[in-house]
């Protein structure tokens, strides 16, 4: 669809899958799944404005789709940046995930989408969902998703809910304007972590959260929703201490990273600079970690005191 909107210019995509379990011949029955996925999502096309094929895509024509987002992105040119299903645990458990796809201008992340299904446009929707029960595939069956999306240097991000049935996109009259939240007193903040422990440490942003005055427990949450909470004002902060030889992946942050600057929100790594989307597919010269927050007070504390408790952690 992109190759079709450019008018058949090389696309470069940088994305997380890649072919090489779908093209083995044990795995043709898993093909068959995708493709038919594939053609299903395609056959509604025309409910947003645009062209699908003419005829449904063959096994090989698919293949070469996703065979062709096996760029590593770079300092030059513009790259599309793409996660299909970010916070895998999540999707599976019926909980939080997303559909993240943002384009990176000559290292500037430029634009940033993110489809949200199980995260519905009420506020507080996120806080009352997590607070239901660990496995929400019931309540998600019954609630609209979302999606936000935003466009570098707009200083605004629009959110809307996912259109289903027999339902068209109209942009004016689904799409409102989201703001991060204007609460910069730490006892009133809402604090974002993820859930898995094997790529964060908990213990570490625990340390943070009591230094600066953290009074609410966590909300931990699976994928880059985290980051849409605090673009919509549904939180506050968000902090990931990764644990050594972890790498970032930019899939996992591009989008994400936009909206909620976009939205007014400040995030960079743990040291106070600008995460960096330029070097590749990771997020090379990390400093300890990544934060964000909905504005200039919080995020100057969190850092402060990620500097004052590093010297002690075990990172």
């Amino acid at each position: 669809m992109l190759s079709e909107a450019f008018g058949g210019q090389n696309i470069s995509i940088v994305a997380e899958e890649d072919v090489q379990t779908l093209s083995k011949p044990e795995s043709s029955s898993q093909l068959g799944m995708v493709v038919n996925a594939v053609n299903e999502c395609l056959a509604e096309a025309p409910k947003f404005g645009l062209k699908g094929p003419n005829d449904a895509l063959g096994a090989s024509q698919v293949l070469e789709a996703i065979n062709r987002c096996d760029s590593t992105g770079g300092p030059v040119g513009r790259h599309w940046v793409l996660d299909p299903v970010d916070g895998t645990l999540g999707f599976v458990r019926g909980d939080q995930y997303a559909i993240a796809l943002a384009m990176i201008d000559d290292g500037e992340v430029a634009i940033g989408v993110l489809g949200c299904p199980n995260y519905p446009v009420k506020d507080d929707s996120l806080i009352k969902y997590s607070q239901q029960c660990p496995f929400m595939s019931e309540m998600s069956s019954r609630e609209e998703g979302c999606v936000m999306y935003t466009k570098k240097g707009s200083g605004k991000a629009w959110m809307q809910p996912l259109i289903h049935g027999d339902k068209r996109l109209e942009w004016q009259n689904s799409a409102r304007t989201i703001h991060v939240s204007s609460i910069d007193d730490p006892a009133l903040a809402t604090f974002c972590e993820p859930v898995e422990k094997n790529n964060s440490n908990h213990s570490f942003a625990a340390g943070i959260a009591n230094t600066v005055g953290l009074r609410k427990k966590p909300l931990r949450v699976y994928s880059m929703v985290k980051y849409a909470a605090i673009a919509r004002g549904e939180a506050e902060i968000y902090m990931k201490f990764a644990r050594s030889g972890y790498k970032e992946k930019i899939w996992d942050h591009a989008a994400g990273v936009l909206l909620v600057q976009e939205a007014g929100g400040v995030v960079s790594d743990a040291g106070g600079t600008p995460l960096d989307f330029s070097r590749g597919i990771y997020l090379e010269g990390l400093d300890r970690g990544i934060v964000a927050c909905s504005g200039f007070k919080l995020h100057e504390k969190i850092i402060g005191a990620v500097y004052a408790s590093w010297e002690s952690s075990n990172l």
